[in-house]
């Protein structure tokens, strides 16, 4: 664990961490806003070019395929020079996506829209993790991954209000040039603040000490990272914790109209307070894992209690009057967990090799992303009515007992943990 504990080799400010976060956080916001950006128009976009929800779907798939494909790839690179640039090329891939989509002139340049926005969405975890990683004082670390969270999150809520107002007010291609605007933006704060997100990469290191990394040596640290049991570990947790989301997300209004007998409205009144719920318990594990060492616990007890809730929703024993306020409460348990959750992956992490990692094991979200609404889907229409909900409750046990393992693996480094010096 030496590796890990060298990260911070300066003693920095509070003052400038809160800039490096912030300047992240507003990275990793823009993210999760253009996730939704084409969910968002799906309605005009059909009625616009005569396609079915079926088509409209699968350029989400392609996003998040490319996206998961080009993680990986994204974080060899962040480690190999410097996750600031990364941060910028993603930025500009947003830039470009949105100008694609407000031209679109039929699905091939949609598709093409998806793919350019899916290769921009592949860089922010890597890089994003990398910067805080290497920037931020240990004893600020839990808050910076809260306020991570929370930005993503906000970034989530804030999409769809404005898409579709804009969509509505002066039509679909004006908000996908509102949307390119915003992106432009964003990216020009980061390169005024291109200072306090600056990491030398590897390859400047390699000049310096005059040992240049070679192409066999690329190839012998992905093999350790690929054969890591922590790796993988993580890598699945991601994904069955992004597949509880994903049930959430797209199917909690649905469910309370058919379990609890609840309005469009009051459903969509619940699934607000859900994220609600979970942006007060990103804040609260923000402190938390600052004061809880064994972290793992912490995301452990966390999933299991949301996990609960779910059963207990799916099996319709929760009173209808206390529907939401559940709902509410299983966001709190998951957005707890989300800080130590991050704090655990940095813990089994090579300072060497963080982009790597987080580029690896974070592509667990795409992969959740695009097989939950699928999986479900079909659950739905084979007439498990509950099958969402249940899913999510399932998902999220075994995300929780993968945390445990992978803090076993933290606490024994001869248990699948993997140095890559």
């Amino acid at each position: 664990m030496a590796e890990v504990a060298a990260l911070h080799t300066r003693v920095p400010s509070p003052k400038g961490d809160w800039t490096t976060i912030g300047l992240v956080g507003s990275a990793h916001a823009s993210s999760h806003f253009f996730q939704l950006v084409i969910p968002s128009l799906f309605v005009p976009l059909g009625s616009a070019f005569g396609l079915d929800f079926a088509e409209l779907g699968l350029l989400m798939t392609v996003f998040f395929v490319v996206s998961g494909l080009g993680q990986v790839a994204s974080g060899f690179i962040v480690d190999r020079i410097g996750p600031r640039p990364v941060l910028w090329f993603g930025m500009a891939g947003f830039v470009v996506s949105a100008l694609i989509l407000s031209a679109a002139g039929g699905y091939a340049t949609l598709m093409l829209a998806a793919v350019v926005g899916g290769i921009g969405n592949a860089v922010f975890h890597p890089a994003d993790f990398s910067i805080l990683n290497h920037r931020v004082a240990p004893n600020r670390l839990g808050h910076a991954f809260s306020a991570h969270n929370l930005t993503g999150t906000l970034g989530w809520a804030l999409s769809p209000l404005f898409v579709v107002f804009m969509s509505q007010w002066l039509g679909w291609r004006s908000a996908a040039l509102g949307v390119a605007v915003i992106m432009a933006g964003v990216l020009v704060l980061l390169v005024l603040g291109r200072s306090a997100l600056f990491v030398q990469g590897t390859r400047a290191q390699a000049k310096t000490d005059l040992r240049p990394q070679s192409a066999d040596r690329l190839v012998a640290t992905l093999g350790k990272l690929l054969a890591s049991p922590a790796l993988w570990g993580a890598f699945l947790f991601f994904v069955c914790a992004t597949i509880a989301l994903s049930a959430v997300q797209n199917y909690t209004i649905p469910l309370m109209g058919d379990v609890y007998g609840m309005t469009a409205v009051a459903a969509s009144t619940a699934l607000s307070g859900y994220m609600a719920g979970q942006i007060l318990g990103m804040l609260a594990g923000g402190f938390l894992v600052n004061a809880h060492r064994r972290t793992e616990v912490v995301v452990f007890a966390s999933l299991l209690a949301a996990a609960v809730v779910f059963a207990l929703l799916a099996a319709g024993w929760v009173p209808l009057v206390l529907a939401a306020l559940a709902l509410a409460v299983a966001g709190f348990f998951a957005g707890l967990s989300a800080p130590s959750r991050d704090m655990l992956v940095r813990k089994v992490t090579p300072s060497k090799s963080i982009g790597s990692v987080y580029g690896l094991v974070y592509a667990g979200l795409d992969v959740g992303s695009a097989a939950g609404p699928l999986v479900f889907g079909l659950l739905l229409d084979a007439g498990l009515r509950s099958g969402p909900w249940l899913g999510a409750a399932l998902a999220l046990v075994v995300a929780a007992l993968l945390a445990a393992q992978i803090g076993r693996t933290s606490r024994d480094p001869t248990a699948g943990h993997y140095a890559t010096n």
